[in-house]
């Protein structure tokens, strides 16, 4: 059928695996095994460690995929010997010594930022009145607030963690540039897209939920790796 038959989804910060229904849908009916990793998001060496569990438990060449700072945590996880390619849903792409926090501190002034509201006991949520336009403005209303009520708390020890062996580096990489995102700006990720070496295509007025939004378009990008 393809390069890599198996699928590993990794979340981002703030939701949870549930968010990857479309995608793990179209893939599904394509043939191929989809595994989502629930990484718990407290810390970055914790969600490692959950991710490359999945990835020991498929049968062959994987195609490690995340969205937002899953794309640190598939950074560093996709050492992995089983994973054949990478790719990047609107997510970070750290190099060695970077983190989510350098990441976004680099961030244009003049752009969108993140309503992250300030820690509370070591952990990050976004201002609830503010997810839908920030994070998934192209989602539907009700949807959004469902996501934004059903928001998971990010340690703040996730986003301060620095890669130590990116990934990219070794593996090849392709990314999906959002074409409105208000959380990651596009001028970002294009930026980041290029330092990897990714192939890419970008969905034009997809928020940062463009897995959500636009699932075929991310399955179809996860396809093109897996036949890489």
């Amino acid at each position: 059928m393809s390069t890599a038959g198996n699928v590993v989804l990794v979340h981002g910060g703030f939701v949870d695996g549930s968010g990857w229904q479309g995608v793990y849908d179209a893939l599904k009916a394509d043939g191929y095994n989809v595994a989502i990793v629930q990484n718990p998001t407290l810390s970055l060496d914790g969600d490692v460690t959950a991710t490359r569990w999945v990835i020991d438990a498929q049968d062959g060449p994987v195609v490690l995929v995340g969205h937002s700072y899953g794309g640190a945590v598939i950074t560093e996880a996709g050492t992995h010997p089983n994973v054949a390619a990478l790719v990047y849903i609107a997510a970070f792409a750290p190099d060695k010594g970077e983190s989510v926090n350098s990441l976004i501190a680099g961030f244009p002034a003049d752009g969108p930022q993140p309503p992250i509201l300030p820690p509370r006991d070591g952990f990050l949520f976004l201002d609830p009145d503010k997810f839908h336009a920030s994070f998934a403005a192209d989602v539907p209303s009700a949807q959004a607030e469902f996501m934004a009520d059903s928001q998971v708390p990010w340690g703040i020890e996730a986003t301060a963690t620095a890669i130590t062996n990116p990934a990219w580096r070794s593996k090849p990489a392709w990314y999906l540039v959002s074409g409105d995102d208000h959380m990651i700006p596009t001028a970002t990720e294009r930026a980041m897209a290029e330092r990897i070496g990714a192939k890419t295509v970008e969905v034009p007025g997809a928020s940062h939920a463009v897995y959500v939004s636009h699932p075929a378009a991310v399955a179809d990008l996860i396809k093109q790796a897996a036949g890489g």
